[in-house]
């Protein structure tokens, strides 16, 4: 397992843990799920249902692979050792990142436009140099918009534990100046 796919997991779990307890919680991927939302009212009504059913398959997967005790908690050990093995892990990534790359994309072109990229990803809460970083590393086409398909494997290349080198890491560096 990569340095660069656990500094990623960390980042990830920090930043789903909306309530800063340690633990990962059902209400905790309602409320970023509710933030991403938010960040693309514009964005019809089925691809906010294909983005809210994408975050709850990402917590019944955990919940389901991990919660031994039944307490509806996931610590940071325990999300580590399922979302970087892919034979438990990769379905519900690949649910996570299509609905919610496609729910950018608001036009129905196959492309998110950068303020919306960068309302998605501020919603996650992610810092804004290292989304502007992500979004250029897309190569960005002359209306500056990326291509779904690009930020969805992207996506799922974050929760790779053998990838490093890679765009995603981009998001877990240090806070860009």
């Amino acid at each position: 397992m990569r340095t660069e796919a656990v500094n990623r997991v960390k980042l990830v779990f920090t930043l789903f843990d909306a309530d800063g307890n340690g633990f990962l919680e059902s209400d905790d991927f309602d409320l970023m799920s509710g933030r991403v939302a938010a960040a693309v009212p514009e964005a019809g009504e089925d691809r906010q249902q294909a983005m809210r059913a994408g975050f709850t398959r990402y917590w019944t997967t955990l919940l389901g692979e991990l919660d031994a005790n039944r307490d509806g908690r996931i610590s940071y050990e325990e999300y580590q050792a399922c979302v970087l093995n892919p034979e438990r892990f990769d379905g519900a990534v690949d649910a996570f990142a299509a609905g919610f790359a496609r729910l950018g994309d608001l036009d129905g072109s196959g492309t998110v436009t950068r303020p919306v990229f960068i309302g998605m990803m501020r919603g996650v809460g992610f810092d804004l140099a290292n989304i502007h970083a992500l979004f250029d590393a897309f190569e960005p086409d002359a209306a500056d918009r990326v291509r779904v398909d690009i930020w969805e494997a992207e996506i799922k290349n974050y929760y790779a534990p053998g990838k490093g080198g890679i765009p995603a890491d981009l998001l877990a560096a240090p806070p860009l100046t």
